[in-house]
């Protein structure tokens, strides 16, 4: 069964990321929202977290509201950005939604 996990909270505050990346199957897809995106932050540690998981095959997402609203710039190659239809339409591809709350 194929799930979209969807993380909102900082990377810097918890290690909610850190747990839901471990637990990501290759089918899976990890949307990251609210300051979830801060994880995107060039030469962080979150960052190379997701590196990993991108190197390894899997889907990562990012609200391009919240990325505009934190003013990222020189995201990686791997992410795509989606807007909300985008996440609603991926909430329909994925079998299950988990948010890690």
């Amino acid at each position: 069964m194929t799930t979209l996990h969807v993380v909102s909270h900082s990377p810097f505050a918890d290690d909610r990321l850190q747990s839901c990346i471990r637990l990501l199957r290759p089918e899976d897809g990890l949307l990251l929202c609210g300051n979830a995106v801060e994880a995107l932050r060039d030469g962080t540690k979150p960052r190379a977290l997701l590196d990993e998981a991108a190197a390894a095959s899997r889907s990562i997402y990012a609200l391009d509201e919240d990325l505009a609203a934190r003013a990222l710039a020189g995201l990686p190659e791997w992410l795509r950005a989606v807007d909300y239809a985008g996440f609603v339409e991926l909430s329909c591809q994925y079998q299950r939604v988990n948010g890690w709350t």
